[in-house]
């Protein structure tokens, strides 16, 4: 841990990115055996970007919404969630090795935060991924938008919505050897 963590609370935050967009993924849904019910798919390829993050100890959440993907975005996206750790605490956030978090001196990383990155291929250590899953299914599945807008006025509803919901955060982001006991 860096010197200024020393002596403060810490708290655990995996982060992670998602692409959401027109050309959408299926989900399962229950129906009659050897059935096939009919469900709207959108073949257009708008997107956007969903960062999200979440702090399963505290059952809490930081996101951010973009159009592109790079060291800016994600510089945006540690600036959110330095906002919304704990006062006086500091965040060890969890994150995978993608190029744009790992840009030698244009990523700004806040005072009160500390990037320790996943081992490569490693995407079941990171429970934002399981965030990801359970919004496609409940949020973004058999959806139609209209466009971009659309897609991002979904996805900041869809954020809030499970934000608004610490026990949902919990309950999916929750891994027991993610506790932490600093002495």
């Amino acid at each position: 841990m860096p010197d200024r963590a020393k002596d403060k609370p810490i708290e655990v935050w995996f982060q992670d990115e998602a692409r959401v967009g027109q050309k959408g993924s299926l989900t399962h849904i229950w129906a009659e055996r050897g059935s096939r019910p009919p469900r709207l798919r959108d073949q257009r390829h708008g997107s956007v970007w969903l960062f999200g993050a979440v702090c399963a100890a505290r059952g809490v959440g930081a996101g951010l919404v973009t159009g592109c993907i790079n060291a800016e975005a994600m510089s945006l996206h540690l600036d959110e969630i330095s906002f919304h750790v704990a006062p006086g605490a500091h965040a060890v956030v969890v994150l995978d090795g993608a190029g744009w978090h790992q840009t030698g001196g244009r990523l700004r990383v806040p005072d009160n935060v500390t990037l320790m990155p996943l081992p490569p291929y490693c995407p079941e250590l990171n429970p934002v991924e399981n965030i990801w899953q359970y919004l496609r299914q409940n949020e973004f599945s058999f959806t139609v938008w209209d466009g971009v807008d659309a897609i991002v006025d979904a996805c900041c509803a869809a954020w809030n919505k499970l934000i608004s919901a610490p026990e949902t955060i919990t309950s999916i982001a929750t891994r027991h050897w993610a506790n932490v006991s600093v002495h």
